[in-house]
């Protein structure tokens, strides 16, 4: 069925519909890209008109594109439209960080980065974010240049706990709210507050740079064995605090089981401790609708931490603590210690983002995004490296990569990957001792931009397919 698409770029697309017309779409648009019938940087038509073009419905067209952006055939951006993705879609060599501690020598700008904690910041929501600063200093009082109160700006508060409430089950009101500087910021702020009510119990195998948070600011730490329902409640009795990572446990991957977060409250409620709820992905949630905070259930014992860094951007630099009523005083004091507030600006444009729903909007379009990307993965391995075991892959932005017993070994993968370019983040650091424990890589599917991911995943493939 050919089309001509003179009033959009000069080409005849062929549909093959046997199997369908999303199916024979999305064949006919990677054949067109890799003969060259469509160049890099061609710009594509909209969804609309591509869809009353081909007599297809809208729907059709929308996922056949997603399809093809999560392979990074092509890109899409706000203002500038959907087109054939190219080179200049790349991260910048210049942007992407060097290997973080005890990690092996990569190259300071590696050709492919699978490591986790970021998401693809080629999809910031430009557009929206210009619309909602320009209406946010519209009508900003001058006062929002000065310093202000240490909890944050009302507007964000009032923002947050609405949409806390409606998107994550957490009890909260605006006056229970603090922003921060990050999560970073916000378990810094709590482990100096809590440090005189006992140790922390932090999970093991867990993020490591969490971990050192918690030692610098003074109280010891207890781990918390986690196993394929979540972190157990082993050695409660030793701790005054408990870190917990419910939606999506960092790094295993796992959900925290209904009957531990019932174990972890009565916890909480019986011994007066405290949970500190890091929420760092529980908007994406792949296998059913997201699970509600943990925080829902013992609202008076239970900080729930949230954070823009995997929704929007690390470098917006804010994040947000939804705090039991007695705890409000002496973080705000923190707070104010550490460094006055959060800068204004950004919160005054997050809440608007929030209110006129173009938060939501952009979480949603990264969740399907990040799902796709996230099948792709599933799919490339089972089909090059079928030795290697995948595992918390039904929500998130990474998945963790179990590596058979006879090798090769984190070492060995990551001196490969490392050859090749590829930045890879091995489990080895996420372990508090030095014990024998699982092998496994953490591959973030999220951090590639655009159409990096394709090849990053085919390096990674390459890597293990090798079992020698």
């Amino acid at each position: 069925m050919p089309k001509d698409w003179s009033g959009y770029v000069d080409l005849h697309l062929d549909v093959d519909t046997s199997g369908g017309r999303r199916a024979g779409l999305e064949h006919a648009l990677r054949a067109a890209i890799a003969t060259g019938r469509l160049a890099p940087g061609t710009p594509l038509p909209s969804t609309r008109a591509l869809s009353a073009e081909l007599g297809f419905s809208r729907g059709t067209v929308t996922a056949a594109y997603d399809q093809l952006i999560a392979e990074g055939h092509i890109v899409t951006a706000p203002g500038s439209g959907t087109r054939v993705a190219s080179a200049r879609d790349a991260p910048p060599a210049a942007s992407i960080p060097a290997a973080g501690p005890g990690l092996p020598d990569v190259p300071a700008a590696p050709l492919h980065d699978l490591r986790p904690g970021r998401p693809d910041l080629s999809t910031f929501p430009s557009a929206a974010w210009l619309r909602s600063t320009r209406r946010a200093l519209s009508v900003a009082p001058f006062e929002v240049h000065a310093l202000g109160d240490p909890r944050g700006r009302i507007e964000l508060r009032e923002a947050l706990a609405g949409h806390l409430g409606r998107a994550r089950g957490v009890h909260t009101d605006p006056a229970r709210i603090v922003i921060t500087s990050g999560y970073a910021q916000s378990l810094g702020l709590l482990a100096s507050v809590l440090a005189g009510a006992g140790p922390f119990a932090m999970e093991e195998p867990g993020h490591f740079f969490h971990r050192s948070i918690v030692r610098s600011a003074g109280p010891g730490i207890v781990p918390l064995p986690v196993d394929d329902r979540g972190a157990r409640p082993d050695g409660l009795d030793r701790a005054g605090t408990a870190v917990l990572t419910p939606a999506h446990q960092y790094p295993v991957g796992a959900t925290l089981h209904p009957d531990r977060r019932r174990a972890f409250a009565a916890w909480a409620r019986g011994t007066g401790g405290t949970i500190i709820e890091d929420d760092y992905d529980g908007e994406f949630r792949y296998d059913r609708q997201p699970v509600g905070a943990l925080q829902g259930m013992a609202p008076g014992h239970v900080v729930y931490g949230g954070t823009a860094s995997k929704t929007l951007a690390p470098a917006l630099r804010l994040g947000w603590l939804a705090l039991p009523a007695h705890l409000v005083e002496p973080v705000t004091e923190a707070k104010r210690l550490a460094d006055a507030h959060t800068q204004s600006l950004a919160q005054l444009v997050l809440a608007d983002l929030i209110d006129t729903h173009g938060y939501d909007r952009h979480i949603r379009a990264s969740r399907l995004r990040y799902r796709r990307r996230r099948d792709l993965l599933v799919d490339a391995l089972r089909a090059r490296a079928p030795h290697v075991r995948v595992q918390g892959i039904a929500a998130g932005l990474h998945a963790l990569v179990l590596l058979p017993s006879g090798g090769p070994d984190e070492d060995e993968i990551t001196r490969r990957a490392a050859s090749a370019g590829l930045a890879l983040m091995p489990l080895r650091e996420h372990w508090q001792d030095q014990a024998d424990h699982p092998q496994g890589l953490l591959i973030g599917y999220s951090t590639p931009h655009g159409a990096a991911y394709r090849p990053a995943l085919d390096a990674l493939c390459t890597v293990l397919a090798t079992r020698t």
